[in-house]
């Protein structure tokens, strides 16, 4: 499963939309959708209520994220969602982060920023991984590299998180905007 938030303008206060999607290596199966606030706590718990949601809760073998956190700064706890979900996590993105930008901005603008930079640390850095870069919770860096190989069919993001992104956007704008996911 993949999950990616909804485009919000950078004004909007309250909740933002989450989506998932279900997918068998290259074949859609299922969405998902659900909210978390902005800058909020709850993304864990949520994820972990969409993959029961799904339907597919006994099928799924991995979790694919599109960053560490989803609403702004409402940061997944990686590890809670893995043990909760009986599933590996795999954060993905297409550059690695400015760490000690968003450390500045946790720790002075944003409500519970600590504990939340205290989660992102504890993941410690992101590592190249075809193409991508990656954090892992329950996976090996090359079962990461295989479920990528298996997963991505054209560009260097993977199906689910690809697929999540454009319904996202098409979803909240109502079109989608292909490109960089």
């Amino acid at each position: 499963m993949g999950f990616d938030d909804a485009p919000f303008p950078r004004e909007h206060r309250g909740d933002v939309r989450v989506f998932g999607t279900v997918f068998a290596l290259h074949t859609l199966h299922g969405v998902v959708s659900g909210r978390v606030r902005r800058d909020g706590r709850g993304s864990t718990s949520e994820l972990a209520r969409l993959v029961e949601a799904s339907g597919a809760a006994e099928h799924p073998h991995l979790i694919l994220l599109q960053g560490v956190a989803l609403a702004g700064f409402n940061v997944v706890d990686a590890r809670s969602l893995s043990a909760s979900t009986d599933l590996p996590v795999l954060i993905v993105a297409r550059r690695p982060p400015n760490l000690e930008r968003i450390r500045a901005a946790l720790l002075t603008r944003v409500p519970g920023g600590a504990r939340k930079w205290r989660l992102i640390e504890a993941l410690g850095p992101m590592e190249p991984c075809r193409g991508v870069f990656v954090q892992r919770v329950g996976l090996s860096l090359p079962e990461a590299e295989t479920a990528l190989a298996a997963l991505t069919v054209s560009g260097r993001v993977p199906e689910p998180l690809r697929a999540a992104h454009l319904i996202a956007g098409g979803v909240t704008r109502g079109s989608s905007r292909g490109g960089r996911v």
